[in-house]
C-alpha cells in the first residue's frame, strides 16, 4: 500500500498544488492572490497532465527500427499551447484588477460588492411610465 504512494508521488504532488491553488481562489478576497492562486491551479494541471502523458522506455516518435515504444508528443504540444493561453488569461486577469483599482480604489472584493450595491441603491428608478423624464 505505502509504495503505491511513493510510486505515483507527483500525482499526489499536482493534486496537493490543485488543492491550494483552488483554495486560493475560493478563500482569498484580495484578487491579486485569486490570480495567482488561478496560475498555482493551472501549473498543477500541466505537471498532471505531463506526467500522464510519460511512457516508461518510450522514445521520441522518430521510425527506426530499434525503437519498439514511442512516446506521444501531443500531450506536450497541447500543454504549450496551454501555457500560452494562460498566460494570456493572466495578463487578461491583472489588466482587470488594475482597471477595478482605478475605478474603487481597492482590490478586495468585499470591499468592491460594498460599493458596487451603494452605487446601484443610489441610483433613481423609473417606474411610472413617464418617458418624459428621459
Amino acid at each position: 500500500m505505502i509504495e503505491f504512494f511513493f510510486e505515483k508521488y507527483i500525482y499526489w504532488f499536482s493534486i496537493l498544488l490543485m488543492m491550494i491553488g483552488l483554495y486560493a481562489m475560493i478563500e482569498k478576497g484580495n484578487l491579486i492572490k485569486k490570480i495567482i492562486g488561478m496560475n498555482i491551479f493551472q501549473t498543477a494541471v500541466f505537471l498532471f497532465y505531463i506526467s500522464i502523458a510519460k511512457v516508461e522506455g518510450g522514445t521520441a516518435p522518430i521510425l527506426w527500427k530499434k525503437a519498439d515504444l514511442y512516446a506521444n508528443p501531443l500531450p506536450h504540444v497541447l500543454i504549450l499551447t496551454a501555457i500560452v493561453v494562460s498566460v494570456s488569461v493572466t495578463a487578461v486577469a491583472l489588466a482587470l484588477v488594475l482597471r477595478i483599482y482605478k475605478a474603487y480604489g481597492t482590490i478586495e472584493e468585499e470591499q468592491i460588492l460594498k460599493m458596487a450595491k451603494e452605487i446601484s441603491n443610489s441610483k433613481p428608478i423609473l417606474n411610472d411610465g413617464d418617458s418624459s423624464k428621459l
